[in-house]
């Protein structure tokens, strides 16, 4: 298959999906089935796209006929391909969730904007141009905000108000980082920046714009102290909405870090050390805000913040191993986080609420869907055999390695935190009693609603992937190390993009 089509295959699905779906308006049942059979689409044009880019080579194409860095370029290396393949296999899982068209689903723009927030999401994991991801995170913004005020809810809108609120000033930041650069190299490719960045005679210049870039996608990450807006808003959405959220937006910010430190800004000893910090203080805020929570909703979506804390370490550390640790982290987070929602979905619609203390018994009821919920939760917290053991392991060895204790040891007692909240949400939903009902209760009773097949499908798969990559890691680990070694050596990724080109020089 041509590479053109192979790198603009998994951006013009969506979008035509999201036209399609647009015109089908009228008839969401019909929507929800193309929604589904798009998403399949999209999935087969990864895995075309991660197989031919699985060998170490990385396919790069310009549109319009300019050649780079003038053109507008889409970039595909081992990692963009597999954040492309992830983002995939979540649309479908999600689309096979929906498909009973509850919680909004049914509405006439939620498939228009998923779609677009799909196209938004892989954009940035394709695109070669700096100033294009910020194109792309816009779209995915104005998609994503879409959806958590699809309910039309008071509390919905005033999420959506402190969401789009903090990412519009980090845009915004993320903007003015982009002028600042172009202005001091000539050019927004990030290939040619690669070369360029390194040009710049003035250092201060350097650090000033490596902070401006590591706020804008540190907020997109929700790295301490710019998370706020996560734990806000992530509670008021729908489940296919939270767990396609959960999964994607913020590793964006993290994919971004990892290119754009990886590629363009050097991680420096005083970098190294302030993204560590970072990355300790995320695990501990995260894990914290979680550890007082009793909603299952707000639990799981500081969890979301603790976990990204180790995705920091491997940016920190930069080494290969460092950066492999981070790369199967993503993939492996993003499979159990957005399964855990899904479930959490679910025991909402067997009992009428997401408050522990409202809700139990869920494993009298429904002892596999409490076998379900293992899976996921145990992966979250690192437990051998689960995939989240393995992630981990990446993460804390090298730590180790360069005498970061102390990076390895919060990892070590965050994961023993994380546990306790899986352990809680267990205790309370799962194994105890049911409550007796009160008035409260007999008024969240309405909303208990009937579990589908595609419920358990969408499930059972995604739980399916965490054992297969806890079983059998070898395979999963090579490939991250395979793609930490590209992001470590730029010269491949710069020469497929730029060529023989002065650029180079």
């Amino acid at each position: 298959m041509p590479s053109d089509l192979l790198l603009t295959a998994p951006i013009a699905i969506p979008l035509g999906a999201l036209a399609l779906t647009t015109a089908l308006w009228r008839m969401p049942a019909l929507q929800r089935h193309v929604s589904l059979a798009a998403s399949m689409a999209f999935l087969a044009a990864a895995i075309a796209l991660l197989r031919a880019t699985l060998d170490g080579t990385i396919l790069a194409t310009n549109f319009g006929s300019w050649p780079a860095p003038f053109g507008i370029s889409f970039v595909a290396d081992r990692l963009s391909a597999a954040m492309v393949l992830i983002t995939a296999i979540m649309a479908v899982a999600t689309a096979v969730y929906q498909l009973d068209g509850s919680e909004n689903t049914d509405r006439p723009l939620y498939q228009p904007l998923y779609h677009g927030l799909l196209a938004g999401v892989t954009g940035a994991f394709m695109t070669g141009d700096i100033f294009n991801m910020y194109v792309w995170f816009e779209i995915m913004l104005i998609s994503s905000f879409g959806m958590l005020i699809l309910g039309g809810t008071k509390e919905q809108l005033d999420a959506g108000v402190k969401y789009v609120t903090l990412n519009l000033v980090m845009t915004t930041i993320f903007l003015v980082g982009v002028a600042f650069l172009y202005g001091a190299t000539g050019t927004l490719n990030m290939a040619d920046l690669a070369g360029k960045v390194q040009n710049i005679d003035n250092p201060g210049l350097v650090t000033s714009l490596s902070v401006l870039f590591l706020l804008a996608f540190g907020s997109k990450a929700a790295i301490f102290p710019l998370f706020f807006w996560l734990p806000a808003s992530y509670h008021t959405a729908a489940t296919p909405v939270l767990a396609i959220f959960a999964a994607l937006l913020t590793k964006v910010g993290v994919y971004a870090m990892v290119r754009t430190f990886g590629l363009i800004f050097p991680v420096t000893e005083m970098m190294s050390y302030i993204v560590g910090l970072l990355a300790i203080l995320t695990m501990i805020t995260g894990v914290l805000g979680a550890a007082s929570h009793f909603d299952i909703r707000k639990i799981l979506s500081f969890h979301i913040i603790s976990q990204i804390g180790y995705m920091l370490v491997g940016i920190a550390l930069a080494t290969p191993l460092a950066l492999a640790g981070s790369v199967l982290y993503i993939i492996h987070h993003i499979i159990v986080k957005a399964n855990l929602f899904l479930i959490g979905g679910v025991v909402r619609k067997m009992t009428g609420s997401y408050h522990l203390k409202s809700i139990g018994g869920v494993h009298r009821t429904a002892p596999f869907l409490a076998i379900l919920f293992c899976i996921p939760a145990l992966s979250l917290a690192g437990l051998p055999p689960l995939s989240g053991f393995w992630a981990k392991f990446l993460v804390i060895k090298p730590s180790l390695d360069l005498e970061r204790w102390y990076l390895a040891g919060t990892a070590l007692l965050v994961g023993l935190l994380t546990l306790y909240s899986m352990l809680k949400i267990w205790n309370e939903a799962f194994w105890k009693a049911a409550p007796t009902p009160s008035n409260h209760d007999r008024t969240e009773a309405t909303n208990v609603g009937k579990v589908g097949v595609a419920h358990y499908v969408a499930i059972i798969s995604l739980a399916v992937m965490t054992l297969a990559i806890g079983l059998n890691p070898e395979p999963f680990v090579t490939f991250s190390i395979g793609a930490a070694e590209q992001l470590t050596d730029r010269t491949a990724y710069i020469h497929a993009v730029l060529g023989d080109s002065d650029a180079l020089r």
